[in-house]
């Protein structure tokens, strides 16, 4: 076996048609993902076979070209823009004495880069592991001492053996401290479902725009950039929009042709937060050639994680890239059901934001809280979040607060201060223009 380099970042790129032609799309993406895994493309291998031949998924000869393309450029590595059996990886690897790597491996190691949580990091690793375990080869003869033989006679185990024991522990590890970190999100999630807050997910192919949209609604600096897989880890925000109560928006990672399927099981707790969603935003690259099969990508996930059956209102981002005109789209009922805007420079952004208000704005509801001179911090609470209307001091120091918001929400915060919601939170009638849904309606909603 070959020794593996430490390190190499001259690639050459193999992309096969299975069946059909090679599209120029599907290899400048196979090229974004090498590039954002920190790889230097120095040569691109495409052809066409009718089925992978099971020695070195391509065929010998298009195998004895790669080889030689690798010399000719000084490559480092082999990128595979397919899923390799470990017997093709390896037999790949002795032909043309490179590191080879295969899609899966290839987004293995930009998610390891990207990833920044402690429980991203963890999924991450067992992702990894789970993927080395069955790539174990013996790249470590030399250390065996099973041979027969005066003083060749070893402990019984190869160093084989060894890594695939070392491997299955650290695996276990994992999956008991991620099971942990489980529990708790499930706890927090069950505290959220008591006290029900809208929840919005933004989901859609990579490099679309989400953490830039998100960044837009939220004032949040979340990372992005113009590369794949700029989001791992999921960021959640606060957000409110006049008269609608307060929404959960989530940014999640971004989704890919062909995503391994151990990735999309590692990264459950990204996903999560689109499957316990209210809403799903998918946002789409409006300028992307191939924006319909990768909507069609975005729908298999969606499928795979039970998400398909939540409402979803797409966003077409990027309008100023193609000229488009921001507007609202809507069906035949009058429900908006497409949002053309642009993130990066925020035109059309007021039509997403009526979208949701019209989607959750039937929450919110007029209250008149009524708070004694000792309960100023209650009062402070209201005003930060920006849910106080009007305000009437009575003669006791006391106040009388007419306050806009879901009923949810300030039995949230009648629970946290000690007082009676029933007694002293009463709902009132709307001001002029507003749009009002009754307490009971709000709760059914919900």
């Amino acid at each position: 076996m070959i020794e593996r380099p430490e390190s190499g970042e001259r690639a050459v790129l193999v992309r096969l048609g299975l069946g059909a032609p090679v599209s120029e799309e599907e290899v400048r993406e196979f090229q974004a993902l090498a590039l954002s895994a920190g790889a230097v493309p120095v040569a691109t291998i495409t052809g066409s076979r009718r089925s992978p031949e099971p020695r070195y998924f391509v065929g010998s000869g298009k195998a004895e070209e790669i080889r030689m393309r690798a010399e000719e450029c000084a490559a480092d590595l082999i990128l595979v823009d397919h899923p390799l059996a470990p017997s093709q990886e390896r037999n790949l690897e002795l032909l043309t004495g490179r590191r080879v790597l295969d899609r899966a491996g290839l987004i293995l190691d930009i998610f390891a880069q990207r990833a920044r949580s402690a429980e991203g990091k963890l999924e991450v690793e067992l992702a990894q592991l789970k993927h080395l375990s069955t790539r174990l080869v013996r790249g470590w003869t030399h250390l065996e001492r099973q041979k027969g033989g005066i003083g060749l006679r070893g402990p019984g185990e190869t160093q084989l053996e060894t890594d695939r024991r070392l491997l299955g522990r650290r695996i276990r590890t994992l999956t008991e401290r991620l099971e942990v970190l489980s529990r708790r999100r499930d706890t927090g999630r069950a505290v959220r479902k008591r006290v029900p807050v809208p929840a919005v997910a933004l989901v859609g192919y990579t490099n679309a725009g989400k953490s830039t949209l998100f960044n837009l609604l939220t004032g949040s600096d979340a990372y992005a950039a113009d590369q794949l897989f700029a989001t791992l880890d999921p960021t959640v925000r606060r957000l409110r929009l006049p008269h609608t109560p307060e929404i959960v928006l989530a940014d999640t990672v971004g989704f890919v042709r062909d995503l391994p399927h151990e990735l999309v099981a590692a990264f459950r707790s990204t996903l999560l937060e689109a499957r316990d969603a209210d809403l799903l935003v998918q946002v789409v690259d409006a300028s992307d050639p191939e924006l319909v099969e990768h909507m069609a990508q975005v729908q298999d996930v969606l499928e795979g994680i039970g998400a398909s059956h939540i409402p979803t209102l797409t966003v077409f981002n990027k309008t100023d890239r193609v000229g488009a005109v921001p507007r609202i789209e809507r069906n035949s009922d009058g429900e908006a059901v497409r949002v053309w805007m642009s993130a990066a420079t925020g035109d059309g952004a007021e039509y997403l934001r009526t979208c949701l208000h019209e989607r959750f704005g039937k929450l919110a509801c007029r209250f008149m809280v009524a708070l004694l001179p000792a309960e100023g911090r209650a009062r402070a609470h209201l005003y930060r979040q920006g849910l106080v209307q009007s305000e009437i001091v009575d003669d006791g120091g006391g106040w009388h607060l007419e306050v806009e918001a879901s009923q949810a929400e300030l039995e949230q915060l009648c629970d946290g201060e000690g007082i009676d919601f029933a007694s002293r939170v009463v709902p009132c009638l709307p001001a002029e223009g507003f749009v009002e849904s009754t307490p009971a309606a709000a709760a059914a909603s919900a």
